[in-house]
């Protein structure tokens, strides 16, 4: 939703192939049908990826390595705010985990 789904639809427009990464497989996969129905682009495609998760961000990385030849442009849109207090599984604070951690590991591990 918003902005990072507003880039994606530019993307595909651009015949981009474009990866969705989000947290909710269903919002995920109905935002991926709208911009492949918006841009008649077919290289559209979810994966699943939660930055508060250091594990998912891992798994997502090394899928994305192991899959695509290569990748051109990376948006970091993932955020929280007004969450209340709370510690993720990996004993991190959630809202630092999502907004920074998250995103900085993801960063880094693609860049190889």
């Amino acid at each position: 939703a918003g902005i990072g789904k507003c880039v994606a639809m530019d993307l595909a427009r651009r015949n981009a192939r474009t990866i969705l990464a989000c947290r909710s497989r269903e919002r995920g996969q109905a935002a991926v049908e709208e911009i492949r129905a918006a841009t008649g682009n077919p290289a559209v495609v979810l994966r699943l990826l939660d930055t508060a998760s250091l594990a998912s961000v891992r798994a997502f990385t090394s899928a994305v390595l192991r899959e695509e030849s290569r990748l051109d442009v990376l948006v970091n849109n993932a955020g929280v705010t007004g969450l209340p207090f709370t510690i993720t599984s990996e004993g991190l604070e959630q809202t630092f985990a999502t907004n920074y951690l998250g995103p900085f590991l993801l960063t880094n591990l693609l860049l190889g």
